[in-house]
């Protein structure tokens, strides 16, 4: 299987039967110019893994693409396509894969858990999304994000041993260069009577 990752989670899938562009969010780039593509898999509904203004002309450049997503990304879409969940197999251009998981991993406890599925294609390789999600079998290559404001490197660590796959491919890696994730975070889930700060380098302040 021919695989090309586009950044973070956007990864595309070229089995020789099927072309399938799984996650195209707003910190991957080059994946506008594709052609060919048998369909378009989303696992979850965060702007990391999906960018709704790039869906359009992705679509219009891909007529015969399916758009498979998860029941949360579907509330928010104007064009056509398929809601799928854990538990269902599908069958695309002569590709399987089978949907995993169900429930994206907890940031934190005040923050709502949303759907997320998981995608093993053809038994071998496995897309989690945002989740540590365990396949029933053995499979050939995981994608195993790396960086994100829910994610312990210890979890992700484990998660590896757990699943023991032949190869371990990283993704979910932009945030590393985005600070402005966990800061977000850390500002908007501060106790009250806190306020956040952030320091410029090499300038001296004084709190």
């Amino acid at each position: 299987m021919q695989i090309t990752h586009y950044g973070h989670a956007c990864l595309l899938l070229d089995t020789g039967a099927a072309r399938l562009l799984i996650d195209p969010g707003t910190f991957a780039t080059g994946f506008e110019e594709l052609t060919g593509l048998d369909a378009i898999l989303v696992t979850h509904q965060h702007y990391d893994h999906l960018d709704t203004e790039r869906l359009r002309p992705l679509l219009d450049a891909n007529p015969d693409a399916r758009l498979i997503v998860d029941s949360g990304t579907a509330a928010g879409l104007d064009v056509p396509h398929e809601v799928t969940a854990p538990g269902a197999t599908l069958e695309i251009a002569g590709a399987r894969v089978e949907v995993l998981g169900g429930d994206h991993a907890v940031i934190h406890p005040d923050i709502p858990i949303i759907p997320n599925n998981a995608y093993l294609v053809d038994g071998t390789h496995l897309h989690p999304g945002d989740a540590f999600v365990v396949p029933p079998n053995p499979v050939d290559v995981l994608f195993v994000p790396s960086g994100a404001p829910w994610l312990k490197m210890s979890e992700a660590v484990e998660y590896t041993r757990t699943v023991k796959p032949r190869t371990i491919v990283p993704i979910h890696e932009a945030v590393w260069s985005m600070l402005q994730l966990p800061y977000n975070l850390l500002n908007n889930l501060k106790p009250e009577e806190s306020t956040f700060t952030v320091l410029e380098r090499e300038v001296p302040t004084t709190l």
